[in-house]
């Protein structure tokens, strides 16, 4: 700890001894061949259509990241990873155990959601994921785009665009756009090889050494085309990453005594599940009976009083009555586990759950081509193919559970999450000069799928006919989108900037049924159980479920396939009256085909108060339309309680349940947002100041609820319930308005002395959202008493406390000839876990009582150096000294498996991580 706050010190303390050397300089007489100050400033060209200019002279807030040279010696290899670490307004952090989106980082800009963010490729449209975010995670019920489908090495830079830009970039920009630009390179193949993993003493559920084992593979090769200036550029990933393993060690109770029984007689070749199906209709229970009788006398560990209860239960309801754990205190029971785990040869570590970072094989393809076809006219395209498969566990399915049939695991087992994501994009287009007016026409496909295969597991009504592998079907998203923009400058003033265009949006949305066997339950004869036959239990009565275990597959009555249109105009103008003085004014008009039109406006200026020194606001309206995920995504499980077969689940906003209990179709969220900022520049010595206040207000933000419960909602609700046989709902709906505050502020410096370069830089990232005024509960669920399951206690955490408030980054990058030294430490707020628990020890639990995991700063450190002008090495550290995030209380752990909190996002659980690059160009 004392190590890592010297460090931080000494970088804060370099950087203000270097600020106040320049605004020294001028009284000291300097060698100009020993010091050059770097006066190129970095170009933006997202958040105006004028193209590029600085970013101080930007009317709004942008970062620039230049990805192709920090791929050298950045710890981090994917876009998302990058981002968080050197972007404070941004953050994503790995998940874990939460399906789908253990493989998919979902990513928030200024604390709003993963789907307010808008993100382009080569300034077009990028295609969201399939994923609806429906687990306990920060942006639950949110659809965002998988940053991870592109490779980081394809790309030259990243800009980061942070203000509302919805009237310009259309629905989804209310926090920001980020867009990715592509590498153009020609004449050279540049590669790097990386190796790293987890080195540090909680590996391997905390028994120390090394996993999170990664080998990563980057290719980049262009070429010229013609004499002309065209060119192809091609990039290659492939990414094995392992897992990494976080959990503690299993501390509930996993056999009961029925179990140790059922073990002594499969030691004897004899499976007591074979003796029945239904527990309730055994012909041969007398021979039940006797086995389990002459079994237990094998137990050694069972007291005389124990044993005599079961030799003197000569009835199967006896020996059940006997034999059920709720007969055990949780200390007998965990002694019946610790002396069956001796028995068998076990530990309570083999009963852990896989928690951390998921398995994953990344390999990423991408192009980018642009070819002149006159002097004024080239056509180009850009595209890519990603496939990932990614395993990720569930929990542990232990033998003392109904869910588990020990028939065909005796110990349980851990089910895991198989997912095959593909991701598929490709733009084309034409752009040119005609007659002084920038045209560009282009359409832009993409597409996203997650393809569930549930490995490891079973459907237990199956009992021994059941697979251990299901196809569970899957989700698919396709976009495709035609843009025709036009923009002349006018030598008017100073200038003036005329922009305009039209967009026509195509979006299909499709659910996939898994196979049967991983939804269906069945009866005792093996068929579909149809609600009257009988099914399957285990030895104390219990139903067997159906389904795949860990994750049912969809339905017939899930699988959907869905599609809707949009259409835009949108006209930008910027004017700038004198060389002080620019205005951007911009204004769009859009309508869906599923739920109407909006209108949004924006304006930004930038005033010139001295040379270095601007000020600059925007105004604006901005909406994000539902996304047709949200519309038509449904997921239903079936179970058996009381005599009846009951659905619960996530309903569409379209399904029949939905219509009965008036809940409002799905409608666009809208906001309304304002910035005011400086930009300070110091020429002399290199350094920029920027900072930004902002304000968003969202309103009819769309959520997901938590489950109404049928016991729970009005009476008239209940009816439609009933008619459905449905006890359980949640649905999409806008039912919140939020207000976001926060502050911007970035400090970048560099300098050049003696053939060596120094980078420094500082930003800062505050920011609060809130939910404001009432909640927006419609339809026969309208009950002051639902408020709490339309946005719940849990919900209310992870929109507004499970993401850092405070987010800081110092960094400092020294470069010379052939060598490079970087350093950084990111701090990151406190943030709030979601569990609501006792966490005074007061033995009251409050509604909304929740732990605090601390504030943590996270240091990197790596060197690089050229050995000749084709190959180099980098060796670095990403968390050198080892931070965890703040352990759970018990209460949290799940049997103490998880140690960290899994419903925040912070900087992760995997601790220090090491690597090896080689990088090489030819």
């Amino acid at each position: 700890m004392r190590n890592k706050k010297t460090i931080l010190s000494a970088s804060v303390l370099f950087f203000l001894g270097v600020f106040t050397y320049g605004q020294e300089k001028d009284s000291i007489k300097t060698n100009k061949d020993s010091i050059k100050t770097n006066t190129v400033e970095e170009v933006v060209v997202l958040g105006s259509r004028a193209g590029a200019r600085s970013k101080t002279e930007s009317p709004v807030p942008v970062d620039v990241f230049n990805v192709k040279e920090s791929s050298i010696i950045l710890p981090q290899t994917n876009i998302g990873q990058i981002l968080n670490a050197v972007a404070p307004s941004f953050t994503s952090t790995i998940q874990t155990n939460s399906d789908g989106t253990d493989h998919l980082d979902p990513a928030q800009l200024r604390g709003l959601g993963p789907d307010q963010v808008l993100v382009l490729v080569n300034g077009k449209r990028r295609h969201t994921s399939a994923l609806v975010n429906v687990n306990g995670t920060p942006g639950r019920g949110t659809v965002g785009t998988d940053l991870n489908a592109i490779p980081s090495f394809a790309l030259t830079r990243i800009e980061v665009l942070r203000d509302g830009a919805a009237a310009q970039y259309g629905s989804d920009a209310i926090a920001g756009v980020i867009n990715l630009d592509l590498k153009r390179d020609t004449g050279k193949l540049a590669g790097q090889i990386s190796y790293g993993g987890n080195l540090t003493p909680t590996a391997n559920d905390h028994t120390g050494d090394f996993d999170g084992q990664n080998i990563q593979l980057d290719l980049n090769y262009g070429n010229k085309i013609g004499t002309k200036g065209g060119f192809f550029n091609i990039t290659w990933s492939s990414q094995f990453r392992n897992p990494t393993y976080r959990a503690g060690t299993e501390s509930g109770p996993i056999y009961n005594a029925y179990n140790a029984i059922e073990q002594r007689a499969l030691n004897d070749g004899v499976n007591l599940s074979s003796l029945f199906t239904d527990i309730g209709t055994t012909p041969n229970s007398q021979q039940l009976v006797n086995y389990i009788h002459q079994y237990a006398q094998n137990v050694s560990y069972f007291s005389p009083d124990l044993q005599n209860s079961i030799q003197g239960a000569n009835s199967i309801s006896a020996l059940q009555n006997v034999l059920k754990s709720a007969n055990f205190t949780k200390d007998q029971l965990n002694y019946i586990t610790d002396q069956e785990l001796a028995y068998r040869g076990q530990t309570r570590k083999d009963f852990n759950m896989q928690v951390g970072q998921s398995k994953l094989n990344n390999h990423q393809l991408f192009v980018n081509a642009e070819i002149p076809v006159s002097d004024n006219w080239k056509v180009y395209t850009f595209g890519g193919y990603s496939l990932r498969h990614g395993t990720s566990g569930g929990f542990y399915r232990r033998p003392s559970e109904s869910r588990t049939f020990t028939g065909l695991y005796p110990s349980g087992y851990l089910p895991k999450i198989g997912t095959d994501i593909q991701d598929i994009s490709l733009a084309a287009g034409i752009k040119g000069n005609w007659d002084g007016w920038n045209i560009d026409f282009s359409t832009t496909y993409g597409q996203n799928s997650f393809s569930y295969n549930i490995q490891n597991t079973g459907n237990t009504s199956l009992r021994f006919a059941s697979p251990r592998e299901f196809n569970a079907g899957g989700l698919r998203f396709s976009q495709n989108t035609i843009n025709l923009d036009f923009s002349k400058k006018y030598d008017v003033w100073e200038g003036i900037n005329v922009a305009f265009g039209a967009e026509h949006r195509y979006e299909n949305f499709k659910i996939t049924q898994g196979e049967e066997a991983s939804y269906a339950t069945y009866d005792v004869s093996g068929n579909v159980w149809s609600g009257n036959s009988v099914r399957p239990t285990d030895f104390f009565g219990a139903l067997l479920p159906g389904g795949s275990q860990v994750f049912n597959g969809f339905k017939p009555g899930n699988a959907v396939d869905k599609n809707r249109q949009s259409v835009a105009a949108y006209a930008d103008v910027e004017f700038n009256f004198t060389n002080w003085l620019l205005i951007d004014a911009a204004a769009r008009y859009e309508n869906y085909s599923d739920f109407g039109s909006t209108f949004n406006y924006k304006l930004a200026s930038r005033i010139k108060v001295a040379p270095d020194f601007n000020v600059r606001f925007a105004g604006s309206t901005g909406f994000r339309a539902p996304s047709i995920h949200q519309i038509y995504y449904n997921v239903t499980s079936t179970l058996f309680t009381n005599n009846q077969l009951l659905e619960i689940g996530t309903f569409s906003n379209d399904s029949q349940l939905a219509g009965l209990l008036d809940m409002p179709k799905l409608k666009q969220e809208t906001s309304k947002s304002a910035s005011v900022g400086f930009t300070y520049r110091i020429p002399s010595v290199g350094l920029s100041f920027t900072a930004d206040g902002y304000f968003t207000r969202i309103d009819n933000r769309i959520i997901l609820t938590d489950q109404f419960l049928r016991k729970d909602v009005p009476s008239d609700a209940q009816k439609e319930y009933d008619k459905l046989n449905v006890n359980g709902a949640q649905f999409f709906t806008n039912a919140i308005d939020t207000e976001t505050k926060g502050l911007d502020v970035v400090i970048s410096h560099n300098v050049r002395f003696s053939g060596i370069k120094l980078d420094n830089g500082f930003a800062i990232n505050l920011n609060k959202t809130r939910q404001v005024g009432d909640i927006h509960s419609s339809g026969l669920l309208q009950s002051p008493q639902l408020e709490k399951v339309y946005f719940s206690e849990k919900s209310r955490v992870y929109l507004e406390e499970a993401v850092p408030r405070v987010k800081a980054s110092l960094s400092h990058t020294l470069s010379g000839k052939n060598a490079s030294l970087y350093l950084r430490n990111t701090y990151f707020g406190k943030v709030t876990g979601a569990d609501i628990i006792d966490v005074n020890g007061d033995g009251i639990t409050d509604f909304n009582e929740h732990q605090q995991i601390g504030d943590k700063i996270i240091t990197d450190l790596s060197a690089a150096y050229q050995f000749t002008k084709n190959v180099g090495l980098t060796l670095g550290v990403n968390n050198l000294f080892d931070i965890y995030p703040t352990k759970n209380l018990t209460a949290s752990t799940n049997n103490d498996q998880f140690i960290y909190s899994r419903s925040t996002s912070q900087f992760g659980q995997n601790g220090r991580y090491v690597f090896a690059r080689l990088n090489f160009n030819f």
